[in-house]
């Protein structure tokens, strides 16, 4: 099948799905693997996934194109999502968003250059740099004392760090933040542009921003030169695919190439085709879908805070600075001055209440709320929330109050992971280097990394948050006892 031009196709159209429903429909002698053959190699995996799920789970071929090199079906799918998002490329990526944010900084910066991005970035950010050898120069989010969160980079602080690196090549934005406090995106795209760097925007949490007029700016409006969209999260695709939307600043070519470096030769046709069915589903129906999350979340905002204790957080933290807007669809909440971690507030959700959030960590909590939710539920996580601060309620003092420490940069995250190290109980590790990661997961952002010193208030974070029950991942103690920091 040779290259073409990609044909003009309306938004209604799928097709990337309805190439492979119809490879489905034709009854193909399958020769090619998977080696389950639509399930009949084991039937136990049929009647677990269904069916149908089965039959869809084929390999590349032909009629299906294929992703490391689209030339047809794959390639029209990219570019109406390209066009949904406004952007003049688009890549469907398999490996998650982590692939994608590695993508954005693999593609625009080489080894021993340098990037600008707030410390509170997601792990895979930081992941990027310890295998290209790029140099991060972090900007320190602004911080929301009451609530001990990290919030977005202030415009002051990257007009700083552009003037003192002015060699930099590239920016990276949360857009939002885990907590949904976004930056001003349009306002750093145009002094990045000015001084000649591109700017990157980490939208993992950030895809319904797309398809409603009262969210947050996109980094696509914005003029952002690169985007990781995690349609998993908040738009309605299967785990583990995503979307990378770039402006024509970008050689598609070129990125595709660093796509390839990383990205799966056995690319899951559910994943694939879950983009394509998500993105037509978000054109013609996705604002009138956020604008139900959104009334869905004000309105337990409004419940919550009602019960006293607990402080469901939203616009008003907005100050046109550090916190430039809200993104009214998410649900943190504030547990701290009820005398619980967040965590702890997450713990008794599960198993008391059946109730599965987001994630908890030292002072808040996260619900993920969607059009897919219904009224009861958030009726039962309210009703929960009323519950815990009846029983368990006591006083604030002893908790950790801040989830965010400014970093102690000794080296680049590169020269740290691959130096000589050695093994120390994490109890006696104050002055000394880390050389790999801690951090708690969910949210993924790291406590401290590679090439940063442990301090005091480090050590006091990562034993309180360990001590509590968060999820703690990124040394090679899976019981984070020890840390291998550098020699």
């Amino acid at each position: 099948m040779g290259c073409r031009e990609t044909r003009r196709l309306e938004q209604s159209a799928a097709p990337l799905a309805e190439a492979l429903n119809a490879q489905r429909i034709n009854r193909l002698a399958h020769f090619d693997v998977p080696g389950h053959k639509g399930g009949r190699m084991n039937p136990e995996l049929s009647e677990y996934f269904g069916r149908l799920c089965m039959e869809l789970d084929v390999n590349s071929m032909k009629p299906l194109d294929n992703l490391g090199h689209p030339v047809s079906v794959i390639k029209d799918a990219q570019a109406l999502a390209a066009e949904a998002f406004g952007a003049d490329s688009a890549f469907f990526m398999v490996n998650g968003t982590t692939s994608a944010v590695q993508t954005m900084i693999w593609a625009t910066c080489g080894r021993g250059e340098k990037i600008i991005l707030p410390r509170n970035v997601h792990r895979s950010a930081i992941n990027a740099l310890v295998v290209n050898g790029a140099v991060p120069v972090y900007v320190n989010p602004g911080r929301d004392r009451r609530l001990g969160i990290p919030l977005g980079m202030r415009v002051a602080d990257v007009n700083k760090a552009i003037a003192e690196h002015p060699d930099a090549k590239a920016i990276l934005v949360n857009n939002p933040t885990y907590y949904g406090i976004c930056s001003d995106l349009a306002e750093i795209a145009r002094i990045a542009h000015k001084a000649g760097m591109l700017v990157l925007a980490d939208e993992a949490h950030g895809t319904h921003f797309y398809f409603h007029e009262e969210l947050p700016v996109s980094a696509m409006s914005a003029g952002c030169d690169m985007a990781a969209a995690s349609l998993h999260k908040t738009g309605g695709s299967l785990t583990q695919s995503s979307i990378l939307l770039c402006k024509d600043s970008m050689n598609p070519d070129y990125v595709r190439q660093i796509i390839t470096l990383t990205q799966s030769t056995s690319a899951s046709y559910l994943l694939l085709s879950s983009l394509d069915i998500a993105r037509r589903k978000l054109f013609f129906k996705g604002r009138a879908m956020y604008q139900k999350t959104m009334e869905f979340a004000d309105y337990a905002r409004e419940e919550i805070n009602a019960l006293g204790g607990y402080y469901a957080f939203g616009p008003e933290l907005v100050d046109g600075d550090a916190a430039f807007a809200f993104d009214r669809t998410k649900l943190s909440v504030h547990t701290r001055d009820i005398g619980l971690a967040g965590i702890e507030v997450y713990d008794h959700l599960r198993d008391d209440y059946g109730i599965q959030i987001e994630f908890g960590d030292i002072g808040n909590l996260l619900a993920i709320l969607s059009a897919g939710d219904r009224m009861m539920d958030v009726e039962r996580l309210i009703s929960a929330l009323a519950e815990i601060k009846r029983l368990h309620e006591r006083s604030a003092a002893g908790l950790f109050d801040h989830e965010y420490i400014d970093p102690s940069i000794a080296m680049a995250p590169q020269d740290a992971f691959y130096a000589r190290k050695r093994r120390v109980p994490m109890k006696e590790s104050i002055g000394l280097v880390a050389g790999e990661f801690v951090m708690s997961y969910p949210p993924g952002i790291p406590i401290v990394a590679p090439g940063e010193r442990i301090t005091p208030d480090i050590l006091e974070h990562i034993l309180f948050a360990k001590d509590r029950g968060c999820f703690m991942t990124g040394t090679e103690d899976m019981n984070l006892d020890y840390i291998q920091v550098v020699e």
